[in-house]
């Protein structure tokens, strides 16, 4: 396969993860958009790795890296969200001003 294969497909993953981000109510459906964002990003550095031919693999461990920092923001979004839902009753990011002055 190519590699403008998986960089168009990283790209469209990419502007999906980005509307999905700026298009949607729910904090639990903004994060799963973030979480698209981050895979797209996952397949454009092994993409270049491979292109590269790197003996260290080193887009492969920054793509292991983001998939651990990933997973401890899903971890801690979630909990935050969570929260938020049970002192206010709506998971809705336009009704957050709790930070608001």
């Amino acid at each position: 396969m190519l590699i403008n294969q998986f960089l168009l497909l990283g790209a469209a993953l990419f502007a999906l993860g980005v509307y999905g981000v700026l298009t949607r109510r729910n904090a639990v459906m903004v994060l799963l958009s973030v979480e698209l964002m981050l895979a797209a990003v996952n397949i454009n550095f092994v993409a270049f790795d491979r292109l590269i031919g790197d003996e260290l693999a080193g887009g492969q461990i920054f793509a292991l890296f983001i998939i651990a920092v990933a997973a401890a923001e899903v971890g801690i979004g979630l909990a935050i969200i969570l929260l938020i839902f049970r002192n206010r009753r709506s998971a809705n990011v336009d009704e957050l001003d709790l930070l608001k002055l």
